[in-house]
């Protein structure tokens, strides 16, 4: 039979026969203990055991029955028979092979396993430094000096997968905090699964460190782990979050514009930015294009407030760059959209009759940014001087609501669009005509 065609049929018996309990493997003069690996499903292994050393230790199974069978990196279908002795109950292996897979079969079930012997593979931290010339602004690179290659195994069918060292690397980095709108300093680990050309990565950080690596972690399990640590580095990696506030208006007479930014102009939004340790140079920029080549703004503040009065689009973000401009970021583009201007005046209102309803005169309005209105009686005598848009007027003067008439107002106003307006026009006072009482009979 073709050994792929042998290996894959042993590959589905195995699948097929997974959920029947299975032998656990005992070792036997070991001084640390053997490190219990769940294999992969797909490896067709049910454990994978990693072992300080191999001389001298003995491997075996609670049962004097069992048959045991080796296998090489060509599969369990190549597996070999090996001779064991019953020491109690156990049926035990004395000369045990490392980096090598076992068949255990007991009572017609087969479990396979893979031994590794870890001293087989060299592993040695010697010193780490960072390497400015590859690391960039989103990965450092450090050269570690010493010895860390994966472990390989072989799954049933003789496909070559690797254990890996996890590697311990730890650092100093920033973490944005949201809720204080800051760079806060973490310490940060990052598993490294191995190194044969005596290079890893991490994430560039954000602030000053040093860079501790420990392993492996078979080593560290045994408590004989090797750590070493590299000089201080400054970061120059570069990171930023913004935000911007809008100044709410609630104004009963404005017209309201559909906007995530902006609206009814005017429109006042403050504009803040938090950003990393290597951050030095940093400016918010406003433009009327997307692309930002038509800019128009500049500020170097980290905060700042900016009003908004004409109408159109316009385009805010932040770049920073650290020191010498090798690493460099902008932000989150914000849009700020200023409605076309309106304005509509009333011509009716009946102060003083129903509290709460029609008892001031308002413009109803949007996006106008300057405002002044007259209101006159009849005689010509100015009785209100409106200088916003929101303000109405109450239909008093000197206190007292004015009789029912006619009455006239004069309006000069500009738009966010450029729009001027000069109104002018009636307001009618509607008030409740007053019915005297008397004794008559009739009425």
């Amino acid at each position: 039979m073709p050994s792929l065609i042998k290996n894959l049929f042993l590959f589905i018996c195995v699948v097929l026969t997974s959920d029947i309990v299975s032998a656990q493997l005992i070792f036997q003069n070991l001084n640390n203990v053997a490190i219990e690996i769940e294999a992969p499903v797909t490896s067709g292994l049910k454990k994978i055991y990693v072992l300080p050393y191999i001389d001298g230790v003995g491997i075996g199974v609670e049962n004097v029955d069992a048959k045991w069978q080796r296998f090489s990196a060509m599969g369990a279908a190549y597996a070999e028979d090996v001779e064991s002795v019953n020491d109690g109950n156990t049926s035990l292996l004395r000369k045990p092979e490392g980096n090598v897979g076992y068949a255990v079969t007991i009572d017609g079930k087969t479990d396979y396993y893979w031994i590794v012997n870890h001293s087989a593979y060299p592993f040695a931290l010697r010193d780490i430094n960072l390497n400015p010339a590859d690391s960039d602004c989103l990965t450092s690179f450090l050269n570690v000096d010493g010895e860390g290659e994966r472990i390989p195994y072989y799954s049933i069918t003789g496909l070559p997968q690797w254990l890996d060292r996890g590697l311990e690397l730890t650092y100093s980095t920033l973490e944005f905090d949201k809720e204080n709108f800051a760079y806060i300093q973490i310490e940060k680990t990052e598993i490294i699964n191995g190194f044969s050309d005596e290079i890893i990565h991490c994430t560039a950080p954000l602030c000053q460190t040093d860079f501790t690596l420990v392993g492996d972690r078979f080593l560290k399990q045994w408590g004989q782990a090797e750590t070493v640590t590299s000089p201080v580095y400054d970061p120059t990696s570069v990171a930023m979050e913004t935000r911007a506030t809008q100044t709410p208006r609630e104004n009963d007479n404005e017209i309201k514009v559909e906007s995530t930014l902006g609206g009814s102009g005017p429109v006042e939004i403050t504009f803040e930015g938090a950003v990393s340790d290597a951050a030095i140079f940093h400016e918010w920029e406003m433009a009327r294009d997307a692309d930002f080549q038509q800019i128009f703004m500049r500020s170097p503040e980290l905060e700042f407030t900016y009003t908004f009065r004409e109408q159109g689009t316009v385009y805010v973000r932040m770049t920073v760059a650290n020191d010498d401009g090798t690493c460099e970021t902008s932000g989150e583009t914000y849009e700020v959209f200023v409605g076309e201007s309106q304005l509509k005046c009333p011509n009716a209102f009946s102060p003083g009759t129903s509290p709460g309803v029609n008892d001031e005169w308002k413009v109803s309005y949007k996006s106008i940014i300057e405002f002044e209105c007259h209101i006159f009686d009849r005689q010509g005598r100015r009785l209100a001087h409106l200088t916003e848009p929101s303000q109405g007027w109450d239909g008093k003067r000197g206190g007292k609501t004015v009789g029912p008439g006619v009455y006239f107002y004069v309006i000069h106003a500009k738009g966010a669009d450029g729009k001027n307006y000069n109104l002018s026009g009636d307001i009618n006072v509607i008030g409740h005509t007053q019915r005297k009482t008397t004794n008559d009979a009739t009425e």
